[in-house]
């Protein structure tokens, strides 16, 4: 997995990027309580607002850590933000995207370089 400054993580399968935040991230912003997701077929560039999420302390944007083509999003945060909470590693993704150039991700941070950056 990558890591970003912005704490999301970014997971590579077959030819797609899949994107959430971290647990700490998750931790952060509290309850969720609403996902605003992104239209499939969106070219996004990094740092574009991608994805709105508001928790019952505060909203948070967050931003495509790539350039690229959102492909897919996760309907299921939907119908249930506080999946962000329970499994933010894992069911609770919020977009694949199809990605111009893989080697971008080693621009990334790795898991040891996250844990020391969130200290």
């Amino acid at each position: 997995m990558y890591y970003t400054e912005e704490h999301e993580w970014l997971r590579v399968e077959d030819d797609l990027v899949v994107v959430g935040i971290t647990e700490h991230a998750a931790e952060q912003l509290g309850d969720i309580v609403f996902v605003d997701l992104p239209d499939e077929g969106k070219t996004v560039s990094k740092d574009d607002e991608v994805v709105v999420i508001e928790s019952v302390k505060a909203a948070s944007d967050i931003l495509a850590p790539l350039d690229g083509e959102i492909v897919e999003v996760n309907g299921a945060l939907t119908d249930n933000p506080g999946l962000v909470n329970e499994d933010p590693l894992g069911e609770a993704w919020f977009f694949k995207m199809k990605v111009e150039d893989l080697s971008a991700l080693d621009d990334l941070m790795d898991e040891a370089a996250y844990k020391k950056f969130i200290g």
